[in-house]
Order: structure tokens, then sequence, then C-alpha cells
């Protein structure tokens, strides 16, 4: 199994308000910095995203990527690469946990793997990168309560 990176933070809201967030994909572009461009080109019966078109930049990295979600409960929600320009493989989750008074804790879990040769450890540099500005980027906009 592929090596995968993860990391957690606590936002002072509800898990539902935090999930809200994350299933807002037009919005990605006002919080996330990678993404410049987000499309949701399928739905499910709940009116959730099942497949979304991505255009990031992440400086060195341009992509055009399609990931399949799939939403378990409220509380967790994981991608998977489509296709990609870059990627030969992306598999990601966010999982929320109530962590009491009102807070929820985020934990964020990614695996890529890039169509280019990258040390191992430089992925996982990456990945931490990735994950931890989307956590702080997250953070910033479900407690400045942006909608």
């Amino acid at each position: 199994m592929a090596e995968h990176t993860s990391s957690s933070i606590t936002i002072e809201a509800a898990p539902a308000d935090v999930m809200g967030v994350i299933a807002d994909f037009a919005r990605y572009p006002d919080w996330t910095g990678e993404v410049k461009e987000a499309e949701v080109l399928a739905t499910d019966a709940q009116g959730r995203a099942e497949q979304v078109r991505l255009v990031m930049d992440a400086g060195a990295i341009k992509d055009d990527q399609v990931l399949a979600y799939t939403w378990t409960g409220d509380h967790e929600v994981s991608w998977t690469l489509v296709k990609s320009q870059m990627l030969r493989s992306l598999d990601g989750s966010y999982i929320l946990k109530p962590a009491g008074a009102g807070s929820t804790e985020v934990t964020y879990v990614l695996t890529v793997d890039v169509k280019i040769p990258m040390l191992g450890m430089i992925k996982r540099k990456a990945e931490k990168v990735i994950i931890d500005r989307a956590l702080a980027g997250l953070k910033k906009r479900v407690e400045s309560g942006s909608k």
C-alpha cells in the first residue's frame, strides 16, 4: 500500500458547518490558494458532488484534474483521481470528529503519485505542505463565518 501523509486541526465550529464548507466546491478558489477553478460535473441523489473538475496552480505544478468523491455519512468525504495531466494517482479524505464545545477535529489524509520521477521524501514534504495549507485555509474559512 502506498504511503500517505495526514494531519489534523481543531476548528471552532460544528461538524455540519465544517462539512458545509468542504462540500461547497464553487467557493474553493476563495480559500484554498491552489484551486483556481472548481466545477461540479456530477452529483448524487442528495445533491452532493460525485465528480469535480479542479484547475490547480501550485507554483511549479499546474494541473487540470477530475476527482471522484464518496460521502460517508455527514462526517467523512474521500476522493480519488479520475484523470489528470500531472498525477498518476491521488487519494484523499477529510474525516470530521466532534471535539466538544462546538468544535470539530478535522483529519486530512492524502496520497499522491506524480507522473514525473520524484524522491519519496520530497513527495511526502509536498503532501504535507498541501495538507497544512488546506487545513489552515479551511479553518480560516469556517471560523470567519463566510458562506
